[in-house]
This record gives C-alpha cells, structure tokens and sequence, in this order.
C-alpha cells in the first residue's frame, strides 16, 4: 500500500499539479496587487475609497483613493520570485534528480521486432507448414 501511495507521489504529474498550485498562489498575489495597486486607483479617481500611504504618488492631491502604489506591487513580485525558486529549489530539483537517478537503473527492455523480421518469421513459419502437409 504504502509503495503505491509513493508511486503516485512520485509521478510527475502529480508534482507538476502541485507546482502549478504553489506558483498560481503566488502569481495571483501579483495580479492581487497589481489590480489593487494600480489598476483601482485609476478607478478611485473617478470617486472612491481610501488607499495606504507607501512607494508611489497621488494622482490628485489630497486624494488618498488615487495613490498608485507601487510598493504593495514590487512586494508581491520579490514574494513570487522567492516562493517559485523555494519550490524549483527544495521540491522540483531534487525530484527530477531522483526520477533521473531511477531511469538510469532501469534496463531496457527487449527491443520490438521490426516489421521486416516479422513478415520474415511470418514467412519461414508458412515455409515449414507447407513442407509438413
């Protein structure tokens, strides 16, 4: 049970999925704070809400809803690129050396008979019944 259990681990589908979740967590807290920080004071220009002080500027003074704030944004970035090289670095690498490692102990198997030796066989066989009757 448990083998099957690390089989299914080890398969790389699996690691794949769950990379793609890690890295789709962290890509949309850049989206998150792309659209927050740029994008909805545009929006709050028009009329809005309050917004954080932090790197960046008003768009119109004394109007805290229109700040874009490029900090929240430059934030998410180095968090994505630190989370995806923890992933690659600590999960990714090490399993492909494994997976690596496992391929080059295994042998091949026996090689498939080409077309060509088949009909031949094929042939020799129909030569050897023929001979019998």
């Amino acid at each position: 049970m448990l083998k099957g259990f690390k089989d299914f681990l080890m398969r790389g589908n699996v690691v794949e999925l769950a990379v793609a979740v890690v890295i789709g967590t962290a890509f949309t807290a850049i989206v998150t704070a792309f659209t927050e920080g740029l994008i909805q004071p545009l929006i709050n220009a028009i009329g809005g809400s309050d917004a954080a002080n932090g790197l960046g500027f008003n768009l119109l003074s004394g109007n805290d809803s229109t700040f874009l704030d490029f900090g929240n944004v430059i934030n998410a970035a180095i968090n994505f690129v630190i989370i995806a090289a923890v992933v690659y670095f600590a999960f990714v690498l090490p399993l492909q050396k494994l997976q690596d490692r496992r391929k080059r102990g295994e042998e091949p198997g026996p090689a498939e008979p080409t077309d060509v030796e088949l009909l031949t066989e094929i042939r020799d066989l129909l030569r050897e019944q023929r001979v019998r009757d």
